[in-house]
């Protein structure tokens, strides 16, 4: 087990992951918005848009037009998900900073989500990163890594093969996510267990949906094991259109408050990502659901 790291990469997903299932359309700008505030707020690491069928993903048409409408870029990563080649060229003439390549570990839940096999995913994916200009990093996402919200509990030796043959493959990264956020620390203890056996440490990230309250506790697990990058979602925004009854990554705020605690440096302020996520969500009428940033809102409204 490696060293609890001393500092970690928080990748903020509210714009991406945490509005993709919403019915009502989210203007560009507020998105592009969001992103600025968050960014002044010390967040530097966006899973930003995705390029996908819009017929598929209504709220992730705009890709292109978020990231021209961003205005503070200086020393701010973009990233855009990508399912296949038109999506990669796309992400790459909008100017992201950060491409996203993503497969699950279950062939129903990849069959659902991008129309394709693992099998089919990954090449995909190997086709991408022979095409990836260089000075554009790659990060590859491993969704349904613990559970499958239709083929149930998942091979942590299966995904440790993918996450190994995608860093072979030239991926700089690899995400392993708790698609349906079922996982407890038992899962993500055995799971990395096999992963770090295949890919170093410094490669691994967790992307953690809190549907059942597990994420914080799953987290101390990972930062135990060493991993030092990670997903979150100002306000608890998000879920997934193929993962029926999941609710939004790790609320950013409760993240930030536990590395607060434990002296683990991220470079965001805690207090200024609260108010912006809450102003979000409350001019969008939408839920803010992190319970460390309610908490501290309130006893400062109480000062």
């Amino acid at each position: 087990m490696s060293a609890i790291p001393s500092q970690v990469l928080v990748t903020e997903s509210s714009p991406r992951d945490g509005l993709q299932s919403l019915g009502a359309l989210v203007p560009t700008e507020a998105k592009a918005r969001l992103i600025d505030d968050l960014s002044v707020a010390g967040i530097k690491s966006f899973d930003a848009v995705s390029f996908v069928n819009p017929k598929a993903v209504p709220q992730m048409a705009d890709g292109a037009g978020v990231i021209a409408a961003v205005q503070n870029r200086e020393g701010v990563e973009l990233g855009g998900l990508v399912p296949n080649m038109k999506g990669f060229e796309a992400a790459i003439e909008a100017g992201v900073d950060t491409i996203g390549l993503l497969t699950a570990a279950s062939d129903e839940f990849n069959q659902r989500n991008i129309n394709a096999t693992v099998d089919e995913a990954m090449h995909r994916i190997r086709r991408i990163l022979l095409e990836v200009p260089r000075g554009v990093a790659t990060r590859s996402y491993i969704s349904t890594a613990t559970h499958c919200p239709f083929e149930g509990d998942q091979d942590p030796d299966w995904v440790a093969h993918l996450a190994g043959t995608l860093v072979e493959w030239g991926s700089d990264t690899v995400y392993l996510g708790d698609t349906i956020g079922k996982a407890t620390p038992s899962h993500i203890e055995i799971l990395l267990e096999h992963v770090l056996e295949e890919v170093p440490v410094e490669k691994v990230g967790i992307h953690l949906h809190d549907t059942y309250g597990q994420a914080l506790a799953n987290t101390t697990v990972a930062l135990e094991h060493g991993v030092a990058r990670m997903d979150t979602s100002a306000g608890g925004l998000g879920g997934c259109p193929y993962a029926p009854g999941a609710t939004g990554n790790l609320a950013t705020e409760d993240l930030l408050y536990m590395l607060d605690g434990m002296g683990i440096e991220h470079g965001a302020r805690l207090p200024d990502v609260a108010r912006v996520a809450r102003d979000f969500c409350e001019e969008q009428g939408l839920d803010y659901n992190s319970r460390a940033g309610k908490a501290l809102l309130a006893s400062q409204e109480r000062e």
